[in-house]
């Protein structure tokens, strides 16, 4: 029996936390539109959220390692790109990717998935999914 490059497929998934603060705005709009279409989320002042971050990698299990990836390299990888970036932090004044991109759930994931995947081998796939409340997430790519 193997569960190696000829065998099935994996996922890893490593789950994170982190708490940040943003503020949703187009600045090619008026404060009455901004207020209209983002609402509370367009709030002067910022809001938070405690954000719960799942990062899935899929790939064939490594015969050598057992592993799809390591999972402390992975967790690794979290911390340094992700993690130290964006926790405690205002997304609109501390965070370089979001200087000139709304930092909504959909651009928060997808910031995400571009920064890991610089770091993370293209041999495995790479999956990222946000929850900005329990109720609400996203993923990235679809």
């Amino acid at each position: 029996m193997t569960n190696s490059k000829s065998g099935n497929k994996t996922s890893v998934i490593r789950v994170e936390h982190f708490n940040a603060a943003h503020r949703l705005e187009n600045p090619n709009w008026d404060d009455q539109k901004n207020r209209e279409v983002f609402g509370k989320c367009n709030n002067p002042n910022y809001h938070g959220h405690n954000y719960d971050l799942e990062v899935k990698v899929t790939g064939f299990v490594d015969p050598q390692t057992g592993f799809v990836m390591d999972i402390k390299e992975l967790s690794d990888i979290i911390n340094s790109q992700v993690l130290d970036r964006f926790d405690h932090r205002n997304l609109n004044l501390d965070v370089v990717e979001f200087e000139h991109l709304n930092p909504t759930a959909e651009n928060i994931a997808y910031v995400i998935y571009c920064l890991l995947r610089e770091r993370i081998s293209e041999a495995v796939e790479l999956k990222i999914k946000l929850y900005e409340t329990p109720r609400n997430f996203v993923e990235y790519p679809a």
